[in-house]
């Protein structure tokens, strides 16, 4: 656990530099406004609303588990994903968890990659059809990663963890810095809510970052290559960011358990020795 730990740490203290395109990213907003056609804000936004929702109530973008589930019931000794659980989840390895968040990485990766190239191909016109499949394949691959390492999506608690994770994915590093020590001060829902209370500026921040990667897709035919690559990038830092912070606190709970296993052990033999002494 504690190598695991240091893995994490590591990773943590890497995300100091930003990719060619995220530096080539930071335009001012206004500038961004004024050269973002209409109907990419207006699609913007619309997403902008439906993660709003999915903050609330998990709206459309609420993932089945099935798939996940099924991956652990080889493991597990069940016929089937019926028979398993989230809560069993969390206590099956950490390495177990950790393969099955790769396979979810590259397949959600590579089908971004697919999915880009496809609505690249026709620019402009099937953006709009665009934005809102990569606000959801981000959410669907962080909820999976919720269950993989044995926490329910469903739960609002959970939600804005997700969302969380996805403005990591997007934030320069001081932005970073800030959302991993939130993380690990929100030990309760409403004190991860009030970390919320401006949730449609983390959303902005969002958009700042996304909504001039578009604009790479509005030339026909062309907008294919920069669809492929935009959208498998971005899929890819999202799976990475929710794979690396779920994995996070399952190694901290599990490492818990085992010192709270240790301690009522060294309580038991405590104990036992008491009573050897009595018997003496």
């Amino acid at each position: 656990m504690q190598d695991a730990l240091e893995e994490i740490k590591k990773w943590e203290e890497d995300q100091s530099d930003l990719w060619f395109w995220e530096k080539l990213g930071r335009i001012p907003f206004a500038i961004l406004d004024k050269i973002t056609p209409n109907v990419i804000q207006k699609y913007i936004g619309i997403a902008l609303d439906e993660l709003g929702s999915y903050i609330q109530t998990g709206g459309q973008y609420l993932t089945s588990q099935d798939r996940v589930l099924q991956k652990y019931a080889p493991h597990l000794l069940m016929q089937s994903s019926d028979e398993v659980t989230i809560d069993k989840i969390a206590h099956v390895p950490l390495a177990l968890m950790n393969k099955v968040a790769e396979d979810n990485k590259a397949n959600h990766t590579n089908f971004a990659t697919v999915q880009g190239a496809t609505t690249g191909f026709g620019g402009i016109f099937t953006l709009a059809i665009d934005i809102p499949l990569l606000l959801g394949t981000s959410l669907k691959i962080l909820q999976e990663m919720a269950i993989t390492y044995g926490y329910d999506p469903k739960e609002k608690e959970e939600r804005i963890f997700i969302v969380k994770c996805l403005q990591f994915s997007s934030s320069d590093f001081v932005g970073k810095q800030a959302i991993l020590k939130e993380l690990t001060e929100m030990s309760t829902e409403q004190e991860a809510i009030s970390k919320l209370q401006g949730w449609r500026e983390v959303i902005f921040a969002y958009r700042d970052n996304y909504g001039w990667k578009k604009l790479f897709q509005m030339v026909p035919v062309l907008g294919m290559i920069f669809g492929a690559v935009i959208n498998r990038y971005t899929i890819q830092d999202v799976a990475e960011a929710g794979q690396m912070l779920y994995r996070k606190r399952r190694v901290l709970a599990k490492m818990k358990e085992f010192e709270y296993k240790w301690e009522d052990d060294e309580a038991d033999s405590s104990t036992s020795e008491e009573k050897a002494d009595e018997n003496l």
